[in-house]
């Protein structure tokens, strides 16, 4: 029978459901939801949610977007609160409090203020402790719930309300952490880069590969914002179309060690077909700032190039 991701997503419930406070043309929802169904029907999860703007939006007492058991923590602690959960789940199995026959999955959410910053020792913790959960990160690039913040996930030279692009400084000067390379450092069993594009193909099968993989996993999943990257709602999917295709978001996972890429661009557009329709990178196109797009363009080049070298010598011999 032919693999219909359409019609098995169709036919999952809604974990994750209508009737949030989340902006139009966000990402963070999309997220969330795809995340979700990857979950086997008769499978329960514990959600552990970091303050942020999907947890102030989907969390108004006494009203929840969220099906599966929901805590709210606080920006720094999501993975350990997931952590310690998670241990007393495997304590309650083992002293026989629970069934052997009862599945839960453990399933934390992030934006990347709370996840490359506030959150990162305790990530950094429960990874390389190896507690068998999913952190997912739904990377806006910047603090968007409390103003728009430039965060160590905020790219080189976007105009943010911490970082003003003007006469003195061009934006943001430092460049962007990268975070999966962090995560793949813990040497975990799974990390994958994604974003919800298209049919959420790539997402969904990297949701499911990271809750069903046992151990400690790491989703990093782009999720543009209208408000702080300044477009259009309706174009939320061109954006982060543009992102995958001109390398600035590559799709990637590594297994236990072996980088694959997901997605390899035929004609690699360039870089300022990302950047000219959002308006944190306007000043870029001023008369005189062609320098800033030169940099852009190398530190992406020099990215997805490094990349491709992963790829390569973590496949040899097969």
């Amino acid at each position: 029978m032919a693999y219909n991701l359409k019609q098995i997503m169709a036919e999952k419930p809604a974990r994750f459901t209508a009737g949030h406070r989340m902006c139009a043309g966000c990402a963070a929802p999309i997220v969330g939801r795809t995340v979700l169904r990857a979950l086997k029907n008769e499978d329960h999860a514990v959600i552990s949610c970091a303050t942020g703007c999907m947890e102030v939006s989907t969390f108004i007492y006494p009203y929840s977007s969220w099906t599966d058991s929901f805590i709210h923590t606080a920006f720094e602690c999501a993975a350990a609160n997931l952590a310690g959960a998670e241990a007393a789940y495997k304590a309650m199995k083992r002293t026989g409090k629970l069934p052997n026959d009862e599945h839960t999955k453990f399933i934390a959410f992030g934006g990347d203020g709370g996840t490359y910053d506030i959150g990162l020792q305790s990530l950094s913790g429960a990874m390389e402790r190896g507690h068998d959960m999913v952190y997912v990160c739904y990377d806006n690039g910047a603090y968007m719930n409390t103003g728009i913040q430039r965060s160590s996930a905020t790219p080189r030279f976007a105009d943010t309300t911490t970082s003003p692009a003007g006469s003195k400084i061009p934006g943001k000067m430092q460049s962007r952490k990268d975070l999966a390379q962090v995560m793949a450092g813990h040497h975990l069993p799974y990390v994958a880069q994604t974003a919800p594009l298209g049919n959420f193909k790539d997402l969904y099968e990297k949701s499911e590969k990271a809750i069903y993989t046992e151990g400690a996993c790491f989703l990093n999943v782009l999720a543009p914002c209208p408000r702080g990257w300044g477009y259009a709602t309706e174009d939320l999917m061109q954006i982060i179309k543009l992102a995958v295709e001109t390398c600035y978001w590559p799709l990637y996972e590594i297994e236990n060690g072996k980088y694959t890429i997901n997605y390899k661009p035929k004609n690699k557009l360039p870089i300022e077909e990302f950047l000219k329709p959002q308006k944190r990178f306007k000043h870029m196109f001023k008369p005189g700032n062609e320098w800033m797009i030169e940099e852009f363009q190398k530190e992406v080049d020099a990215r997805w190039n490094e990349l491709l070298v992963l790829e390569e010598a973590t496949n040899k011999g097969e």
